[in-house]
């Protein structure tokens, strides 16, 4: 049963900065992108061309890390979830559109995040994958519904520290660092097909529509959580000590994720890649096809990593979806709140989540699950990061706490580029492959 935090903190006006007590949204969201899906692309990345991709962990960072920021400034300046401020500036049909896309990608994602992490814990404790995969499933949804968030977030924070098992097993195996160095500083690339599909992949894991909902969302959950902190809006005075800890926050938790990428990209290349290994489909094949080449320890690391990333990213694209979905609704939406208090908040999370088992017990393949997610993350994306950068710049929501104008311009840059991607692999189809 859910019971509220007693509030007995000092007030934000007065707050000293503490860089360890300030991580939080931002650290959850950067760790949580790098889900099992992600874990396939750069071990794809990895394996395909070697240390040749490692310089995309570093270009897609400062946009990742800048519009993340944009969201959290969003919801703490405002106390309102993503899709109820887009609410306030376009028609209804754009936020039920966002939200529908959004809705579908989602479970597509659980789905293929629950079918790899059913397949790792196979891998290591044998058994029947399915089992595993329900399980798995199931347990993430009872901590959501009958975890108050204040306790959860708190779990959440420490589940991050189980993606150094990937810095671990780049460690576990020889590195050219020299090389390493030349490659992400001074890469070689080549406008083909291959490199601007894994590219484009790459772009597309890293900034992904459900991480913008989330982080709004979750800075709603700290303004409604504690008594001493308040919409900037209504509360300026906070203002200086709040948006000093979104930009530590934030940046310094979508370097964690992206650093994440890095060493697996480097993992892969170092071991998959030098072996001639270099087709990997899902997270678990790279597990697989490691044990020979750099052991048990890796192996074993490897693939535990996916099932407790899965354990952090499954949460996030199911409470995502289900913030987005009751803001448009107008549902009361917490994950503080009890089940009787918020069910209509609560069935989304459940059916998003048991809907992606349904679909890993189905003939659907996971990797076109996953595939298909892409693909509407891709239709969603652009549009949805130019409609946040216009929320985000209008002073009749944002009051005198509009994004900045390094935010302003990294975040409409990021729009950009998101849409040359996407523009790109169609004209790289008549390139050499």
């Amino acid at each position: 049963m859910k019971n509220p935090e007693p509030a007995s903190r000092i007030p934000a006006a007065r707050r000293r900065f503490n860089p360890f007590t300030a991580l939080g949204p931002g650290l959850i969201t950067g760790a949580a992108d790098e889900d099992p899906g992600g874990i396939a692309t750069h071990s794809q990345a990895g394996a395909q061309f070697g240390l040749g991709m490692l310089w995309t962990a570093f270009v897609t960072y400062p946009f990742m890390a800048a519009f993340q920021s944009v969201c959290a400034r969003i919801g703490r300046v405002t106390g309102r979830g993503l899709a109820a401020n887009i609410a306030r500036v376009f028609p209804p049909w754009v936020v039920r559109s966002v939200v529908a896309l959004l809705l579908v990608a989602n479970v597509l994602n659980i789905a293929a995040d629950v079918a790899a992490m059913g397949e790792a814990a196979q891998l290591v404790f044998g058994g029947g994958r399915h089992w595993f995969t329900l399980g798995l499933a199931v347990f993430s949804l009872l901590l959501q519904v009958f975890v108050p968030y204040h306790r959860y977030v708190g779990l959440l924070k420490w589940m991050t520290l189980a993606l150094f098992s990937y810095v671990a097993v780049a460690f576990a195996t020889h590195i050219p660092w020299t090389e390493v160095l030349m490659q992400t500083f001074a890469p070689r690339i080549e406008l083909d097909l291959a490199t601007a599909t894994v590219v484009v992949a790459v772009f597309g894991t890293t900034i992904s529509p459900y991480l913008f909902f989330w982080q709004t969302a979750e800075e709603v959950e700290e303004v409604t959580l504690h008594a001493d902190e308040h919409p900037l809006t209504e509360h300026p005075e906070e203002a200086e000590y709040e948006l000093k800890r979104i930009g530590w926050d934030t940046y310094l938790g979508m370097a964690y994720g992206n650093g994440i990428g890095f060493f697996v990209m480097l993992a892969t290349a170092a071991t998959l890649h030098s072996a001639g290994i270099t087709q990997i489909q899902t997270a678990a094949q790279a597990a697989m096809a490691l044990r020979p080449l750099a052991g048990d320890l890796a192996f074993i690391l490897f693939a535990l990593g996916i099932v407790a990333t899965g354990l952090l990213a499954v949460p996030v694209l199911a409470a995502s979806a289900a913030y987005a979905l009751s803001e448009a609704m107008g549902w009361k939406a917490s994950l503080e709140s009890r089940f009787s208090e918020a069910h209509g908040f609560y069935g989304v999370i459940g059916v998003a989540i048991l809907a992606g088992v349904v679909l890993d017990y189905s003939p659907l393949d996971p990797l076109r699950a996953l595939f298909w997610s892409a693909v509407i993350n891709g239709v969603v994306a652009v549009p949805l990061m130019a409609v946040i950068m216009v929320v985000a710049t209008r002073k009749s929501i944002m009051g005198a706490f509009t994004a900045t104008p390094v935010q302003r311009l990294v975040g409409w840059a990021a729009v950009a580029i998101m849409a040359a991607a996407v523009m790109f692999i169609q004209m790289a189809r008549g390139l050499p492959s």
